[in-house]
């Protein structure tokens, strides 16, 4: 399996989704500036990534500009094939501007940018990159953004959940779903969800920056697992 992280200007967690997938999962990696036009160098049993940053500055709103970047005519296209798709906090902020996945993240509820661990629970195991979660497991997970408030219309909402696109929501140490949890004012504390298909996946939080024991914290790991599984399933 192979892996293309997309570059933007102001991205600023490209070199730790490479450092990860290429050191610490020993998968081939690629990174792809945001001027390239193509991906004819990946299959669609490939994956894309769209890591975190701050493409653009931010200007006009977090992903706003960098959904028009060249590549993203590409993506589009690779992910309307089947094409593995994975946006991490401001991956999955350009996602939602380029229409790949529904909804949009606003400001936080306290106007504040937020750094700091979260805990997550998945929500369903029907996307790749929660396959070999178990259900009661809670991940300790760091977030860091500005802009991470999903928000979404009630039929959006109504549909998400009835096909179970939900995959990740904040929650207590304990698993607990509530308010108090919440770092962002996300609706019904989403943190991340996938497309109707099941190949474009987006998230707020970073599990690239929790998937080595010199960090402390190895809980975002299994994500990375999770995807290599479902690749190699998926090709058995």
């Amino acid at each position: 399996m192979k892996f293309g992280v997309v570059v933007f200007p102001g991205s600023n967690c490209d070199d730790d989704m490479v450092h990860v997938l290429g050191e610490v999962m020993g998968q081939e990696v690629k990174k792809i500036w945001h001027k390239e036009t193509s991906l004819d160098d990946f299959e669609t049993t490939d994956c894309i990534v769209l890591p975190g940053g701050f493409s653009y500055g931010d200007y006009l709103r977090a992903g706003a500009i960098a959904r028009f970047s060249p590549i993203m005519q590409a993506v589009i296209e690779f992910a309307n094939r089947g094409g593995l798709v994975w946006g991490i906090c401001n991956g999955f902020q350009i996602l939602c501007e380029a229409g790949l996945l529904p909804g949009v993240l606003l400001r936080n509820a306290n106007q504040q940018f937020i750094c700091k661990n979260v805990h997550l629970k998945a929500m369903s195991s029907h996307s790749p990159v929660t396959k070999l979660i178990p259900g009661n497991q809670v991940l300790k997970i760091p977030i860091a953004h500005a802009e991470g408030r999903y928000f979404a219309s009630d039929e959006v909402l109504e549909s998400l959940q009835a096909n179970d696109q939900i995959l990740f929501k904040y929650c207590t140490p304990e698993g607990e779903i509530n308010a108090a949890a919440n770092p962002n004012g996300a609706l019904h504390n989403i943190a991340g969800i996938c497309n109707a298909g099941r190949n474009v996946v987006g998230m707020m939080p970073h599990p690239e920056r929790a998937s080595e024991s010199v960090l402390g914290n190895t809980d975002g790991r299994i994500l990375f697992e999770s995807l290599l599984n479902a690749q190699v399933m998926a090709g058995a």
